[in-house]
């Protein structure tokens, strides 16, 4: 009793308070309830508690949950591995990557954004850490250019809040996801691949829509390092690309890890005034440890919930309720889990909202014939999204804190900028292709029906293609975009294909208003 004191202790003091009244609840809730005062839906078989203490602490459902166990080993390693990148000098190379080959572009300081943050974050994975890490750069930059400051903090909040789909690390959750769903990492990694580039492509589409129609160039070349300059230090990419051949090639996390920490120590001998003698391996390994002890609390305060879950049955409820409200239809079941894993994501770090929503929702989408793949990563995608959808979106709330923009405002534009990650999450439930889980075939027409519902949402949102568009093309090219994501492969190909003549249309139509 007095160590679960002590866990819900720390996690107000390292967390906060919203998963300590979430596990406390789930706790108590287990002891309880056969009370009168419950629901009569919520009625239960309670739980002695010796038993509910013997659940938590002995089993692998409760506090020592594999959630704890991965946290404790592949998080902890791989945010030590973060540490290294940082002092090694390769974070900082990923910047000076993005300035030389997007600064000069129209738009240039939101692509180096998003550009820097698709490579930042998909180390760090974690969204607020990336905002503040390249934000404070980038976002100066892109209200220098002409972005206005709400658009400015949205671009980096969205291309921050990325990272954390982005193979290869893509944040502690994805480590708990594979060990939830029994597989390698690699599995998840080649999974989340095309859904996060079609995440940052549509992202970058607007980015450059919306310079080119409002007339924003980039910046001087002479303020930024050059191409020749930034390849002849290539080398400093290594320690990433080990790390993804390691992983592709089956090798464990860990050992892919180690070997990547061990080359960017290599790196950084190269590197003057990087390079990492003990005391700089010593702050490195300090830094990366930082996050630590909240990751690991978190997920043992998880366990707390996981381990009420399978002692009350509640799960069971849950799903019950789920199918009921949506009479088995499929979507409206996604839409049902969608809303609850974002609410646990508003209140939650990422990892913790993820494990809660895959406790009460895999099941749910189990039941209705989802992959198992396919429902983890869904509610992983909407526990993410949180940290760009007000009213409690932190990532946004930290790009307008330095922007100087109002919060709110910054949120709903992320949302826009943001909007593959509402949309994708679905499609993957129905289009296996989507996670490169189909056929060669398969997997080669979903690649070209993303590009072409990019292609169609970014138009549509933006109101530009070649020129200004009028509101009637931009519903076609948004309705045109959504259904290029059907998993019917005629109306997914059908729609495609009506994108792109609808493009070609309006650039022979010359629209009447250019940037």
């Amino acid at each position: 009793t007095m160590l679960i004191v002590l866990l819900l202790e720390a996690t107000r003091r390292l967390v906060g308070l919203p998963l300590v009244f979430v596990a406390l609840f789930f706790t108590v809730y287990t002891v309880v309830c056969d009370s009168p005062f419950m629901p009569e839906m919520l009625r239960g078989v309670p739980t002695e508690f010796p038993r509910l203490i013997e659940g938590m602490f002995l089993t692998d459902e409760g506090i020592f949950s594999s959630s704890l166990g991965v946290s404790a080993t592949f998080v902890m390693i791989f945010l030590i591995f973060g540490g290294f990148l940082e002092k090694s000098g390769v974070g900082e190379y990923f910047m000076e990557f993005a300035q030389a080959f997007t600064g000069t572009a129209p738009g240039g300081p939101a692509k180096i954004a998003v550009l820097s943050s698709a490579l930042f974050g998909s180390i760090s994975g974690s969204a607020v850490a990336n905002v503040y890490g390249t934000g404070s750069f980038t976002i100066p930059l892109m209200k220098r250019i002409g972005y206005s400051p709400y658009f400015s903090g949205a671009v980096e909040a969205v291309a921050s809040t990325g990272g954390q789909i982005m193979p290869p690390v893509m944040g502690a959750g994805a480590f708990v996801m594979a060990a939830l769903l029994g597989v390698p990492f690699n599995t998840i990694m080649i999974a989340a691949l095309l859904p996060a580039f079609l995440y940052y492509g549509t992202v970058l589409l607007m980015v450059h829509l919306t310079a080119v129609r409002d007339g924003l160039k980039g910046l001087p070349a002479d303020e930024l390092p050059s191409i020749k300059s930034v390849l002849k230090r290539l080398y400093m990419m290594a320690p990433i690309v080990l790390l993804v051949y390691m992983l592709l090639a089956g090798y464990t996390p860990m050992y892919g890890a180690i070997a990547g920490i061990s080359l960017a120590w290599g790196v950084s001998l190269l590197t003057p005034g990087k390079r990492m003698g003990p005391k700089r391996v010593l702050q490195a390994i300090h830094d990366g440890s930082e996050n630590i002890p909240l990751i690991c609390t978190a997920c043992a305060s998880a366990g707390l919930v996981i381990g009420s879950v399978a002692l009350s049955g509640i799960g069971f409820k849950f799903v019950g309720a789920v199918l009921t409200l949506s009479r088995g239809i499929p979507f409206l079941a996604l839409i049902l889990i969608a809303v609850v894993s974002m609410i646990l994501g508003m209140g939650l770090p990422t990892t913790s909202a993820y494990i809660l929503g895959a406790a009460l929702g895999v099941p749910a989408l189990a039941k209705i014939g989802i992959m198992p793949l396919a429902a983890h990563l869904f509610v992983f995608y909407y526990a993410i999204i949180s940290n760009i959808t007000p009213p409690v979106a932190l990532a946004a709330y930290a790009a307008a804190s330095i922007a100087g923009s109002n919060p709110n405002r910054t949120g709903f534009a992320a949302c826009r900028l943001g909007i593959l990650a509402f949309v994708v999450p679905f499609a993957f439930c129905y289009d296996p292709g989507l996670l490169l889980k189909s056929s060669l075939t398969g997997n080669m027409i979903s690649i070209i029906s993303g590009i072409g519902a990019l292609s169609g949402l970014g138009f549509s949102i933006t109101g530009f293609a070649k020129g200004r568009i009028s509101s009637l093309h931009r519903i076609a090219f948004g309705a045109a975009g959504l259904l290029a994501l059907h998993g019917n492969i005629v109306v997914s190909l059908g729609s495609t294909a009506f994108v792109i003549v609808l493009f070609l249309l309006s650039k022979r139509s010359g629209q009447t208003t250019t940037s």
